[in-house]
């Protein structure tokens, strides 16, 4: 991933990226049902690597799988490459937990950015207080063995009702995670970055008792006069 891009992405808002892609027409970005699994106050930002479970059958999913130097899941946790972003198709179903403390803190050693899935983390509570971002719907306990059998690495998923092909720019804040098609990621973040600026200076304006019509879009010049000044000031 392009550093310059991914340090200006790391300074913008799941929201303020939601609507930079609601003007191209993309209104279905955000992954519907995740939550970080403990608050870091920064971005994750990284390309998506991409892991899928099916539901699991009973003759192919017994703990002896998790012996095979194949199974697909630990294979995910040793080929993420750093600064990637792991995200987990598990069927929304977080019955049974994708992964536990000691897979994401093998990730988080391993320089991974981040991880992501539409189920649930075991050991949610000493995940939360690792370094490495982590988003799921809620903990749980069960091994994922019980549920979901781990198929398929670095290939189109579904996410929280999101398509995440491999290679997509996944952002994630304190609220939410939204997947940036990789093809118009420059883009997108360029145009996120000026309305974050413009965001900045409403807040000011706003909390300085400024009512929000005409300044917030702004439809008035002395709104917009004001937004030059305050940049030049602000170095933004």
């Amino acid at each position: 991933m392009d550093e310059a891009l991914r340090e200006k992405l790391k300074g913008i808002s799941v929201a303020t990226l939601a609507t930079a892609l609601f003007k191209r027409g993309l209104r279905n970005q955000v992954i519907q049902g995740v939550q970080p699994v403990g608050r870091k106050g920064r971005n994750m930002v990284g390309p998506a690597f991409t892991l899928r479970y099916i539901p699991a059958r009973e003759d192919r999913n017994q703990l002896s799988e998790f012996r095979k130097p194949s199974h697909p899941q630990r294979v995910a946790i040793e080929t993420c490459p750093p600064g990637h972003v792991l995200v987990m198709d598990s069927r929304k179903d977080p019955r049974a937990a994708s992964a536990g403390d000691i897979l994401i803190t093998r990730l988080m050693v391993r320089g991974v950015e981040g991880v992501v899935t539409d189920g649930g983390f075991r050991d949610a509570a000493t995940i939360g207080e690792l370094a490495i971002p982590a988003y799921h719907t809620r903990p749980s306990s069960p091994t994922n063995l019980t549920l979901h059998e781990a198929l398929d690495l670095d290939v189109p998923i579904g996410c929280g009702d999101v398509a995440v092909f491999p290679g997509d720019i996944i952002v994630g804040d304190d609220d939410c995670v939204i997947v940036i098609p990789q093809a118009i990621a420059a883009e997108v973040t360029d145009e996120a970055v000026e309305m974050t600026a413009y965001e900045d200076f409403v807040v000011e304006r706003v909390k300085e008792g400024t009512p929000i019509i005409g300044l917030y879009p702004c439809t008035k010049d002395e709104h917009a006069e004001a937004f030059k000044v305050w940049r030049a000031e602000h170095g933004r």
